[in-house]
């Protein structure tokens, strides 16, 4: 049975199973690799996408519960990847491999849409979430601090 929604802004139809991870339907079926594959199991973030508005785990979502929703990947935050996070991440040189940066930007985007000036404790507890294997966590909160002076 096929499953019809919204990514990205445009209206999608996928063909896979409905217990699926949301996450291989983007990657293969959709071919939008921005969101990246980590451990499988939520626990690191690097597959975090929005659905209605929230961060979730793409890898533990399964595509036939998606049927009427809203899906944004990192390819949908901007077009030019001008979005105040975007340009944050990039002003304090937080990616060094990048493998978790679209995770992480999700999970910022995310935090900045609830709490326009949150705490630096409130920015490192709701980006806990997401694992960076380069550990810059410090430039994390650095970004997400300057981003939210732009949103």
């Amino acid at each position: 049975m096929a499953t019809k929604f919204t990514l990205n802004g445009k209206r999608v139809t996928s063909s896979a199973p409905g217990a699926t991870p949301l996450l291989w339907v983007i990657r293969e079926e959709l071919k939008l690799t921005g969101t990246k594959f980590g451990c499988g199991a939520g626990l690191c973030g690097a597959c975090m996408v929005h659905v209605n508005g929230s961060r979730a785990y793409s890898c533990q979502t399964e595509v036939g519960s998606m049927a009427g929703k809203r899906i944004t990947t990192i390819e949908g935050i901007s077009r030019n990847s001008d979005h105040p996070v975007q340009k944050a991440w990039l002003a304090e040189r937080v990616p060094q491999c990048g493998y978790c940066q679209s995770g992480q930007i999700m999970s910022a985007v995310d935090l900045l849409k609830k709490n326009k000036s949150p705490t630096r404790e409130q920015i490192v507890e709701h980006m806990s979430t997401n694992i960076c294997r380069c550990g810059t966590y410090q430039r994390i909160v650095k970004a997400v601090q300057r981003a939210a002076k732009e949103v």
